[in-house]
Parts: C-alpha cells; structure tokens; sequence
C-alpha cells in the first residue's frame, strides 16, 4: 500500500480533530490500577483425550505416555510394561487468569497448547489438572471440551491451514478452589497507579481529587497517585466516585514504528524542525518467458526450451527534495506525503530526520 493513500486519511482526521470541540477526557479508572487488586497468573500441565488421530506419537514424546500410564494408575488400571500406541492424547500445558477478588466456585477461562508433536487439538477434552500459581499452591482446576479456532488439512500433494490447531480455549473451563486474601475495607490509603506513568498526569489526577475531597490526595512520583479518606466517607465509596473523575492525559511525543508490519503511528505532539528530505528507491524486477524452440517436421531435431529475460532497474530518478516540518501533526502529515513514498521508506526517512537531530520525538521500534 502506498503512503499516498494513508495519509490523506490521516490527514483528513487531523483536520476534523483540530475544528471539532474538544473530547472529554478519559475517566481516572481508564488510566490507573488499585494497589494489589490485580490478577494473577496461572499454569499446569494436563492431558487432552479424544483426538482423531492428531495426537502425540508416544515414542517421539515420551512424557505422554509417562502421564497416560500415571492417569490410569490412579483410575487403577496397571498398563506398565505394554506398548502403547494411541495417537488420540496430546500432553499440553495450560495457563490462565485469576481475576482480583475471585471467589472460590467462580469459573474463569484456560488456554491449553501442546506441547509435542499433535497436529490438531480439534474436538478432544481435557482431563482434569491442576492450575498452580508462582508459589506452588493451587488455585484452580481445568477440566471440559476444548475449543479450537484454527484447522488443518492435507492430502497427497496439498495442504491447507488456518490460524493454530494445536492451540485451543475452554470458556469457563477453570474452577477457582482457592482465594487471594485482600481485604480493601481495612486499608487506610489506596494508591492508583498510572498504566502510563508522566509527571503531568499524575498531577492532574491529584488535583482533581483534591477539587472534590480536598488534601485526600498526593503524588508520590510519577507511576502513584495516595488517595486517603477524606471525613466521614468510607475509602470504597470514595474511590467509587473518584474513579469516574475526568482527567486530562498527557502523552509525550512518540512514533511507534512496527517494522515487520510496516505500520507507523504518530501521536498528535510530535513536531519536526523542517527539513529537506529526497528518498530514492532502487528497484530491479527480472522476468523469465522462456519459450519452445519446435524442430521442422522431419528434421530428426530435438524440441528445446529457449530462455529468455527481461531485466528492469528504477533507480528512482526525478524525485526531487521536499520540506518535511510543522508545529503541528497536520502540517507534518501534509510534508510526508509530499514525498510520495511507502511506509517502510517512511520508517527509514523518520529515522535518519531523528538522527539528524531534526524530530522532536521518542521512536519506539517494535
């Protein structure tokens, strides 16, 4: 896709968001966390039965038939020393999320992948397993069908896949069997953590809790924000109301560039001292049309492929230096699409201006 097609668009949307009023900001529950209520991670190992054959070849993946022995021990079944040989088992490991303030007998979801050589999970069941947490406790049990959304089929001479089939979800599929301890009422102070930590933004945070409940609020570096109660409200009822508050964000001048994707995006504060700028892109394209060189009847000759090549270089020429620079993302949108150019020269052009010392921005690479 060429850049001249993007930025029009981002262009256009500049141009709205700078004539439109302006937005509301988010709500302080949008942008921060409590202190301690967050979740918790979850893993285990099982065993998924049932498959069509797609299963783990037992003597390619030892540790399955290891648990398919243990399993049927437990059930009381002695198959130690026979030669097992189902492919319908499949040796997975699971994780999931343990939510804040999650009751026993509550269900959340598990993912399960494999970890041999199965094909496909479609259609198998998981055995029930434990989910321990990083301390070694467990906190749930997985058990039930699972659900995988991609598929694999294959023939002689073709196959054909979608998304992972060795990859499935089961909804609800966890029994929570033990609770993280936190009692919220008995807490004197509660700190809101920011997900996006600025100096700003945490002031404005504070003072507009403070407007509502004056001195209930302090920041004690740029991630924290304390909130106390202020008289005779309860520190949950405060931050009931506190956390639809509306807050302006402060976001600092970055491009993200993703350059596996060839995708750039610019939040609305970079700014780029102008700057001449020329890209010229060297492309050579070789087309192969051989053709058949057929002997004249009776001529006792061979029929024989004649090569043929065409080569084609674009250098680029003509392409002239353009001003790239504004104080405002309009201004700059408007500069870069007058060099013309895709979104992976984009990422290099964005480059060499930060180099040059020409943008006034963080680049982040992912």
């Amino acid at each position: 896709m060429r850049l001249n097609r993007i930025l029009p668009t981002l262009l256009a949307a500049a141009a709205i968001a700078a004539s439109s009023p302006a937005l509301a900001g988010p709500r302080i529950k949008d942008i921060v966390s409590v202190e301690n209520v967050r979740s918790n991670q979850l893993v285990g190992y099982g065993l998924v039965v049932g498959l069509a054959g797609t299963g783990d070849r037992l003597r390619n993946v030892p540790f399955t038939e290891e648990s398919m022995q243990a399993m049927l021990e437990r059930m009381g079944v002695n198959v130690r020393g026979s030669q097992m040989r189902s492919q319908n088992v499949a040796a997975v490991s699971i994780t999931a999320t343990l939510p804040p303030f999650a009751r026993s007998g509550s269900t959340i979801d598990v993912q399960v992948s494999a970890l041999g050589d199965a094909t496909s999970l479609q259609g198998g069941t998981l055995i029930a397993s434990a989910l321990r947490g990083m301390d070694g406790q467990i906190y749930a049990v997985a058990q039930g069908p699972v659900a995988v959304s991609g598929f694999r089929a294959q023939g002689a001479a073709a196959s054909v896949s979608r998304g992972v089939s060795t990859s499935a979800r089961i909804a609800g599929g966890g029994i929570v069997e033990r609770e993280v301890p936190y009692s919220l009422s008995s807490a004197g102070t509660l700190k809101l953590a920011l997900r996006n930590p600025d100096f700003t933004t945490a002031q404005r945070i504070a003072a507009t809790i403070n407007r509502e409940y004056p001195g209930s609020a302090q920041v004690l570096d740029p991630a924290t924000v304390e909130v106390a109660p202020a008289g005779s409200a309860s520190l949950i009822d405060m931050v009931t109301r506190v956390e639809n508050l509306e807050v302006d964000v402060d976001q600092p001048a970055r491009i993200v560039i993703n350059e596996a994707a060839g995708t750039v995006v610019m939040t609305s504060d970079v700014r780029v001292s102008p700057v001449a700028v020329a890209q010229g892109g060297l492309t050579i394209s070789v087309a192969e049309t051989p053709q058949v060189s057929q002997p004249a009847p009776f001529s006792q000759g061979e029929t024989t492929m004649v090569p043929r090549t065409q080569v084609d270089v674009d250098d680029g020429q003509g392409r002239s230096l353009a001003m790239v620079g504004g104080t405002s993302l309009q201004q700059l949108v408007g500069g870069l699409n007058a060099l013309g150019v895709s979104p992976r020269d984009l990422i290099t052009i964005l480059q060499a201006v930060k180099s040059a010392g020409a943008l006034q921005a963080e680049i982040e690479v992912q």
